[in-house]
C-alpha cells in the first residue's frame, strides 16, 4: 500500500515540496491556525484537497474518490449541519467532524508521500537541506519501517485466515495471540534489519555521500510551494488586520 511505485506516481514532486506541503497541512488543517480568518479558511480547504489531486495524478482512482467524497461530506456537515444542531448530537457529530476533517488531509498526504518517494530520494533531499545525519538515519529507517510492517501484517492476516483464526471463525479466541505476537516480533526484527541496512549503505560515515537520484524543483513544485506560501501570507495579513 505504501511501497514507493516510481513508475506510476503521476505528477512528480520534489521530496522537499512534499515536506513543505505536509508542514503546511499540519499547521493550518490539523492545527487550525488562522481558522478565525475567512480567507485562511478558504485557502485551507483548497490546500487540503491537494493530496487528493495528487492521488488522482498517481492513478490511485479508488483512494482519491473515496477520500475526496469522505472529506467533502464531512466538511459540508461541519459547515452546514453542525451550526443547526444542539445538545448531544452537536457534541458527537461536531467532535467526529473536527477530528476527521483535521486529520484526513495530513494522513492522506503522508500516505501519498510514502507511496511516491523512494528512500534514496528522501535521503538526497535531506542532504540538500543539510539535515544532520543524526536525524536523517532515523527518519530514513522510519520511512521504510511502516510500509514493511504493513506488508508483514497483511501476510500474517492471510496466513491466519487460512487457519480459520479470524473474526467469526472457529478459532476467533486465538485472534490476538496469533496475530499480535508475530507482528510484534516482526516489528522488532524489521527495525533491527533496516538499521543495519542503513549503516551498511554508509549513512553513518562522516564523508560526503553521492547519490544518483535526480531531484529538483520544477514547474509543479513552484505551483505547490506558491499555494502553500500564499496561505502563510494570508494568515499574516489577517493577523495585522489587513484582511478578515
Amino acid at each position: 500500500m505504501f511501497t514507493a511505485d516510481i513508475e506510476n506516481r503521476g505528477l512528480v514532486l520534489d521530496p522537499r515540496t512534499k515536506l513543505a506541503l505536509m508542514l503546511t497541512l499540519v499547521v493550518f488543517a490539523l492545527g487550525g491556525t488562522g481558522s478565525d480568518i475567512q480567507a485562511v479558511q478558504i485557502g485551507t480547504i483548497i490546500i487540503s484537497m491537494l493530496p487528493i489531486v495528487l492521488l488522482f495524478t498517481a492513478k490511485q482512482w479508488k483512494k482519491a474518490v473515496l477520500f475526496g467524497l469522505l472529506y467533502a461530506v464531512l466538511k459540508a456537515a461541519e459547515l452546514l449541519l453542525i451550526p443547526n444542531l444542539t445538545g448531544a448530537a452537536l457534541s458527537i457529530l461536531g467532535l467526529c467532524c473536527m477530528i476527521f476533517v483535521r486529520l484526513m488531509p495530513s494522513l492522506i498526504m503522508g500516505a501519498y508521500m510514502l507511496s511516491s518517494t523512494t528512500v534514496s530520494e528522501f535521503i538526497a533531499a535531506m542532504h540538500r537541506m543539510h539535515v544532520p545525519q543524526q536525524m536523517t538515519i532515523p527518519l530514513s529507517v522510519m520511512f521504510r519501517f511502516f510500509p514493511t510492517v504493513l506488508e508483514e501484517f497483511a501476510a500474517i492476516n492471510t496466513a491466519m485466515k487460512m487457519r480459520d483464526i479470524r473474526i467469526g471463525g472457529n478459532n476467533a479466541g486465538k485472534l490476538f495471540e496469533y496475530r499480535l505476537v508475530p507482528l510484534m516480533v516482526c516489528s522488532v526484527n524489521i527495525g533491527s534489519e533496516l538499521s543495519a541496512a542503513a549503516l551498511t549503505r554508509g549513512l553513518g560515515v562522516s564523508v560526503k555521500r553521492t547519490n544518483i537520484c535526480k531531484i529538483g524543483f520544477y514547474l509543479q513544485d513552484t505551483a505547490v510551494i506558491f499555494l502553500a506560501a500564499s496561505l502563510y501570507v494570508l494568515w499574516v495579513l489577517g493577523m495585522i488586520g489587513v484582511i478578515k
